[in-house]
């Protein structure tokens, strides 16, 4: 199995790398452009909100995940079978849901 991981772990690094990267390229820029002032500060806003937005919708459908596992035990199914999916893509759907609704009413 480590054969398969390790170039999947490596791609995705160099993903997340490169987008570091750009992202730090482009602040630079519009910082050494002198800018709008107002620009940046709504960028540095709109990236806060982001982060938290992302914080909240991943722990709302890791919350529901965990009750759909907590399902599936209580339940005592211990087969990988049609209805134990079911119970997981409904719960990360439900989360996904509840995130929308959330933040359509922080918004």
């Amino acid at each position: 199995m480590p054969e398969i991981l390790v170039p999947i772990t490596l791609f995705v690094c160099i993903v997340l790398a490169i987008k570091i990267v750009v992202e730090a390229r482009f602040r630079s820029k519009a910082l050494q452009t002198g800018g709008a002032e107002e620009l940046l500060r709504s960028m540095a806003r709109d990236e806060d909100i982001r982060r938290r937005h992302g914080a909240l919708r991943w722990g709302i459908v890791m919350v529901l995940l965990a009750i759909g596992f907590a399902i599936i035990e209580g339940a005592g199914w211990r087969d990988v079978n049609a209805g134990t999916i079911a119970v997981l893509l409904a719960a990360v759907g439900i989360g996904n849901l509840v995130y929308y609704v959330i933040s359509r009413k922080l918004d």
